[in-house]
This record gives C-alpha cells, sequence and structure tokens, in this order.
C-alpha cells in the first residue's frame, strides 16, 4: 500500500554532504514507500507483543536511541544572557533584559512602526519572565546548543546542514550587508525586508538577519500577484525583497517602479538570467557583509529593546487590504517559552527535536514552530522539498522523522484519504485485521482522553497485539514513528478525520491562534485534550467569553505578552482589534466546557444571519455534510441575508502534482464510493450538475440525513449543487493554509448561488426532496 500523498517527482541536483548525526536520516530513496495498515496477516508473530505501557507510541530504531519518548525534564528557562553574553563573532555584551520607559509612557498598543508598547508582564507565574530580543534568545541557543544542527536541507539525494554556530555567523554576516551605514544596500531602522520564497536556510537567515540589522522581517506568500507583492512591500516601505528564484524576480520588476522605497533585490535560488542595477544573488549579497566590522552590527543589536517591532505578519486580505500584524522581539521570544515550556520540548541536550518545514513561512504558524520555537530548544529544522503540497512531503517525513510535525487539516485528510482509497484495494483477511485494531485503537485512545492522558497499569492485551501487527507499521510508512507531537490547526477539522488518526493511534493535538497572538494561544496535550477541542490556554496567558449566550457562546478575547502591538499604520483597526482594557477581541466565537477546554463553535465573519435572523455557524453543518457524504472534498453554506441555506459542493478528484490544480479524474476513494453506489462515473465531469443519478440520490440521501439532525427548520439545507471542480489554492478558493476563502468564492460562483434563489424553495420533506439546481 502506498502511503505517500503524491507520485514523487524528480528532487533537484546540487551539492552533497552526508546527513548530520551518522546516518540519522538514512534516506528511503524518491520511489513510494509500500506499507499498508491492511499490510499484515493474523499469522505473524505477536510473541514481541507484551511490552509495557511507558513504551512510547512509535518505535524507535537504535541508531536514534538518543530521541526521548517520554517528556523529558524542563530546560532552564533563565536566559543565558543573566550576566553578559559574548561571542567570538564579535557580538556586544547585552545585560539579562534592557530598560524599558516607565509603563505610565505607554499604552498597549501602538500603530507606529517605530513605536514602544507597554509589555503585559505579571509579577509571578510564566508572564513574569524577564523580557529578551530575538538576539538574546538566538546568542542563548548557540552558547548552549553550538555544535547541534540548526538547519537542514536536501542537494541531490543527501541531506546537508549547518549548525547554531554557522547560523549565527550566517545571520550577522547577512545583516552586515543591509543596513545603510554598513553597505550600499540601505536599509534603514523600521523598514521591511520583504522575503518571497519557498521556505529555506536563506530564508531563514534573510528573516533573522533583517531583526538584527533593525529593520522588519516581511515574509510574502510565494501565491501572491504582484499587485499583491506591491501592497505589502509598499506598506511596510521595504528596501531589499529578498526572491527565491527567476518566477517570484518577475513579479517584484513588474512593480519595481511604484516601489520608491526598494533598493536591492536579492535572488537566493538559481542563476541570474540578466544583470540589473541593484540585483543581487545570495552570494554577492553576503560577501557584502564579510567586509563590515562587527562592532557597526553591534551597536545596531545593542539599541533594540523586547517591546519594539521586529516582524510583520501580513493577514491573508480575504475581506479587504492586508493588514500588517506587528509583533515585538518579546512577542516572538515569550510566546517560543510559553509554548515549550507548555508542550514540554526537549532541550538538544537532552534529546533534540526535530521538525519539517513546509506551511508558508509567511504564516505566523510556520514561522513559530520552525523557527523561534525549535529555536529555542536547539532544535533541528529540515526543510521539504517546494513540491511538498504536491506529494513530495511524504518521501521528506519519511527521511527526517520528524519529533514533532503540524499539518493543517488538508495535509491530514489527504492522509486519510490515500490511506482508505488503497486499503479498499487489500485482501479481505488484511482489511478485516485493519478494521480490528482501529476499533482497538478508538476505544483505547478514547479511554485515555477521558482518563486526561492517564495510562492503565498494563495496557490491554489487544492493544498491545493492535500495535505490534498495525499501529507501528503504519507510524513508520508516514514517517512518524519517531512524532510524539502531532498537531493541527489553523483552520477547522473534521471529527472524522481526528478519530481516523486517533483509531490508528496517532493522537491529532489542536491548538489556536491567531497572527495576532503570535500564533498560539490554546494547545491541546496528550494528557488533556478532547476530540473537537483546541485545547486549554498557555499558561500566562488568559481567555475571556465576551457577551456570551445562554449556552455560553460568545467572541473569544485574548489577554498576555502573546498579543500583539498593532497593526502597521492603522490605528482605527488596531482599535477595532483591542478593546480599551487591552483584550484582542479574536472574531471567533466559542465556548469552554466544565473542565475549560475551550471549543470554537463560528466566526463572526463568517456567520451566517438568515433573512429571518436566524445566526448559524456553516463550519458544524459543512462537516456534517462531508462526513454523510464521502464523495464530498469540500461544502460551503450559503445563506447570509436570504430565506434559506444552500450549499456548493466539490467532488474529491486528483491534483495536478505541477501546478497543484483539481483534475477530472476521481480519487481512488471517489472512485470506490461511485462503485459502491452503482456508478460508472471515473471523472468530476460526469457528476457535476445533477449527470449522475446515482451520486446524485447518494448526495441528497446524505443532506436528508443532515437535515434531519438539525436543530431548526432554519438549519436545513434546501438546494445544493455540485460544482464543476473542486477548490484549490491556484484557483483562488483556498488560502495558503488551505482556509476556505469564503468572499472569494462568493464572487466567483456568483451565478450559481443566484439561481438557488430566482423561486423561492418548498421545505424539502422526505417526500418531497429538491432536486439542485
Amino acid at each position: 500500500m502506498h502511503l505517500t500523498l503524491c507520485e514523487p517527482v524528480a528532487m533537484s541536483a546540487a551539492v552533497v554532504m552526508d546527513p548530520p548525526g551518522g546516518g540519522l536520516l538514512q534516506s528511503c530513496g524518491a520511489g513510494d514507500f509500500s506499507a499498508s495498515l491492511e499490510d499484515v496477516t493474523p499469522s505473524e508473530s505477536a510473541a514481541n507483543s507484551e511490552s509495557s505501557e511507558e513504551e512510547v507510541s512509535c518505535e524507535r530504531e537504535e541508531e536514534v536511541s538518543a530521541v526521548s519518548a517520554a517528556p523529558a525534564p524542563l530546560p532552564s528557562e533563565t536566559p543565558a544572557s543573566a550576566g553578559e553574553v559574548r561571542l567570538q563573532s564579535g557580538s556586544v555584551p547585552r545585560p539579562a533584559s534592557l530598560s524599558l520607559p516607565s509603563s505610565d509612557d505607554l499604552k498597549l498598543w501602538t500603530a507606529r512602526g517605530d513605536g514602544e508598547v507597554k509589555l503585559r508582564l505579571s509579577e509571578t507565574g510564566p508572564a513574569s519572565e524577564p523580557p529578551i530580543t530575538v538576539h538574546q534568545m538566538l546568542t542563548s541557543s548557540v552558547e548552549r546548543f553550538g555544535k547541534y544542527s540548526a538547519l537542514g536541507w536536501k542537494e541531490g539525494d543527501q541531506w546537508k546542514t549547518i549548525n547554531y554556530e554557522e547560523y549565527y555567523q550566517q545571520c550577522r554576516r547577512a545583516a552586515k550587508g543591509s543596513p545603510t551605514h554598513c553597505s550600499r544596500l540601505g536599509l534603514e531602522r523600521y523598514h521591511g525586508v520583504g522575503i518571497l520564497g519557498f521556505n529555506s536556510a536563506e530564508w531563514f537567515i534573510a528573516d533573522v538577519a533583517a531583526i538584527l540589522a533593525g529593520g522588519f522581517a516581511v515574509g510574502i506568500y510565494t501565491t501572491n500577484s504582484p499587485e499583491a507583492c506591491q501592497y505589502v512591500a509598499e506598506n511596510c516601505q521595504a528596501n531589499i525583497l529578498v526572491v527565491e528564484n527567476h518566477k517570484q524576480l518577475q513579479k517584484i520588476l513588474q512593480v519595481q517602479d511604484k516601489l520608491p522605497n526598494l533598493k536591492a533585490i536579492i535572488q537566493y535560488k538559481e542563476a541570474l538570467k540578466e544583470k540589473r542595477p541593484n540585483l543581487f544573488t545570495w552570494a554577492e549579497f553576503m560577501e557584502m557583509g564579510s567586509e563590515v566590522p562587527d562592532s557597526q552590527l553591534d551597536d545596531i543589536i545593542a539599541s533594540q529593546k523586547p517591546n519594539q517591532c521586529c516582524t510583520l505578519i501580513y493577514t491573508s486580505g480575504t475581506t479587504g487590504q492586508p493588514k500588517g500584524v506587528m509583533l515585538s522581539h518579546d512577542n516572538l521570544t515569550w510566546t517560543a517559552f510559553g509554548t515549550v515550556r507548555n508542550v514540554r520540548l526537549t532541550d538538544a541536550t537532552e534529546s533534540q527535536e526535530v521538525v519539517v518545514s513546509y506551511l508558508p513561512l509567511s504564516h505566523i504558524a510556520a514561522q513559530m514552530i520552525d523557527i523561534w520555537i525549535t529555536m529555542k530548544v536547539g532544535g533541528v529544522t529540515y526543510f521539504a522539498q517546494p513540491d511538498a503540497l504536491k506529494g513530495s512531503l511524504a518521501n521528506t517525513l519519511r527521511e527526517v522523522r520528524p519529533t514533532a510535525f503540524m499539518g493543517v487539516p488538508r495535509v491530514w485528510e489527504k492522509m486519510q484519504e490515500k490511506m482508505k482509497s488503497v486499503g479498499a484495494k487489500s485482501s479481505t483477511v488484511r482489511r478485516k485485521v485493519a478494521a480490528w485494531a482501529k476499533d482497538v485503537g478508538l476505544s483505547t485512545n478514547l479511554n485515555r482522553m477521558q482518563r486526561n492522558g492517564a495510562t492503565e497499569a498494563r495496557a490491554p492485551l489487544n492493544y498491545r497485539l493492535a500495535k505490534k501487527l498495525v499501529f507501528r507499521k503504519v507510524r513508520k510508512a508516514l514517517g512518524l514513528d519517531r512524532c510524539t507531537k502531532c498537531y493541527t490547526g489553523a483552520a477547522p477539522i473534521t471529527k472524522d478525520t481526528l478519530e481516523f488518526f486517533l483509531s490508528l493511534d496517532i493522537p491529532v493535538y489542536e491548538l489556536y491562534g491567531m497572527s495576532e497572538s503570535t500564533g498560539p494561544h490554546t494547545i491541546s496535550l496528550p494528557e488533556s485534550f478532547r476530540l473537537t477541542s483546541c485545547g486549554k490556554v498557555i499558561p500566562g496567558c488568559e481567555t475571556k467569553i465576551f457577551r456570551p449566550d445562554e449556552e455560553g457562546n460568545g467572541e473569544i478575547c485574548f489577554w498576555g505578552r502573546h498579543v500583539f502591538m498593532g497593526y502597521l499604520n492603522m490605528p482605527d483597526k488596531t482599535e477595532e482589534a483591542l478593546d480599551s482594557d487591552g483584550w484582542l477581541h479574536s472574531g471567533d466565537l466559542g465556548k469552554h466546557d466544565e473542565q475549560d477546554f475551550l471549543f470554537i463553535t463560528g466566526r463572526i465573519k463568517e456567520l451566517i444571519i438568515t433573512a429571518g435572523g436566524e445566526n448559524i455557524p456553516p463550519v458544524p453543518i459543512e462537516d456534517a455534510v462531508k462526513e454523510a457524504v464521502p464523495l464530498i472534498s469540500n461544502a460551503m453554506l450559503i445563506g447570509d441575508k436570504r430565506k434559506f441555506l444552500s450549499m456548493l459542493l466539490t467532488i474529491k478528484c486528483e491534483v495536478n502534482p505541477d501546478s497543484g490544480a483539481p483534475e477530472d479524474e476521481l480519487t481512488d476513494e471517489a472512485l470506490s464510493v461511485c462503485q459502491r453506489l452503482g456508478s460508472s462515473s471515473t471523472r468530476v465531469s460526469e457528476i457535476a450538475g445533477g449527470r449522475d443519478r446515482a451520486v446524485h440520490a447518494a448526495i441528497q440521501e446524505g443532506i436528508k440525513r443532515v437535515n434531519e439532525a438539525s436543530t431548526s427548520n432554519a438549519q436545513r439545507i434546501q438546494k445544493w449543487t455540485v460544482l464543476e471542480r473542486d477548490f484549490s489554492i491556484p484557483g483562488g478558493e483556498l488560502g495558503p493554509t488551505m482556509k476556505l476563502k469564503r468572499p472569494v468564492v462568493m464572487k466567483m460562483y456568483k451565478e450559481q448561488i443566484e439561481n438557488f434563489y430566482k423561486e423561492v424553495a418548498t421545505p424539502s420533506t422526505p417526500d418531497n426532496p429538491l432536486p439542485p439546481k
């Protein structure tokens, strides 16, 4: 059984170097790894199934025995710079925490790029941690973990790495090549350095260097149009733009004459196809900093304060122009501290954490996990291939074998779909063994969840047997055999997907936050999680439910040192997000249960308010339809200011491995469902618009079941249609993290939506089912 998300593609050739750790990353090859949760038979030996409950949930290889299975003691969180820090690089002596102006002189927010804010310090607890700058956190990690691998990337068939000392030196060299008084590039204080490209060591170095040089690190989505790139560069007054390749360079060249602050462009991959003034290769850029005295950079670093902005995260802009979320040094460094402490990540000196970087680094979740949290504990970040979300991620996971993995819901769903579709082709015996194991896994893990992670003195025999026969093999095939922390976030995930992985003994923990909270606000933990809950608040932060209704639902508000400074040059928008007491209003609706687990119940801006005044959160209904009809890939509920609800549906289809665009061919899973329904359809075009009567009837039956479970007539879906293609990032319907862009979809499919409401629908009944339009 092939457990890849997609077929692998050829890797780009480059310089070769052995991977770190004396064979830690033995390559599995470029081809699909054949394994299966059904690839077992009852005759396999279970002699070793008497393993104790203390055994970790993944099989460890001898060569990685240094990786601890159980949570290790917390590393000391006292900054290494408690006195002075001086590295051989020539960095300036630093106090543990720079003196800040009197809190009476500052507000909790600012919209000025050169502004300072009052930090939300507490007298005791995690929020009392002394504020430090990014440079202080980095130098602390260099002193503690200097010889440990920091970044790894694949060149040809081998992995190449740099350690923390080399990482720091490269960041300093890049920083020295940037400021006005250091070189001709001319980065001015509080101006942006835009980075436009896929995740790489150069991306990280450019980001950190921009901060050390006194500018703003600004990620730009690789999917942005030239005009969208122009907006971000203009808004942050970017002096320097760092681009990955010729394709991304062309976007900037198209709008270059409209960017008066732009002084230099640096291309970090591929050879330059043409020489232009102020266009440099990465090697040329790095050389600029080699002759600059350390003291010039140290003066800039010494002037930085924890309560000043160092990074801008631009919102996706689905409801207007993107806003530049200003994050301070303290936002980044304290959030890294608070998350490490809460999740109990281990220091590299005890057991090095390993992560795979593949999500867009212009998104806060990827930045926090891949750059800052990993840096805090001396972990190593390996970079996936640029086509990771088109199929190659599975190969990277099997080679790197991360100890922690963050997947947006669509990544987990794609894994689930692939496993189910291939599993359907397995022999009867294998399918029965797999079904038995999954039943055992789900019941065992649900029991653990109810016991808040507490384990029994000895695991049940059937669980130990299922683990031996199935669970370990599945984890190894997915590349998650060392992974003790699997997370999901950035968009809603269905209960069906969570239960699927829980049944395979792979708990996927939800976390919740936003750009304005520097990423995580609540996190689920192995000993503290509930299905469909996004966990409990990070210690040191606070949650308030604003104006709760009779069921406890209200707007979720945040407080803590992770709350952003404000939106760059947008005081009005900042005051909309932060109330007079400083609480960040998320725009999300949620409630707490009796044990303080937070559940998201909707989003205020997404909330559908029908013509009759009924408030309807769309996500639960959409998830219910996808669960009731396995053919459905995406569902979007319509009905704001309308007399009834309708729905746009898409069918699961293959994805072009090069472009990421949806194709007409059905996935194996969808084909299997069609066959069970008696349908001969093999393409979306044979189903869309009600062309396949068997599929049409099945969808109608699924929607009928969802309607019967609805809490009111107003929440019933009256009309629906199947679109000609699935939603996608290149199509514009999904954002970079696969989140549904509802306003965009409303515009794109305006004609189909208006067709729903050309005449008033008669309420659907079992005797009178409404046909789709």
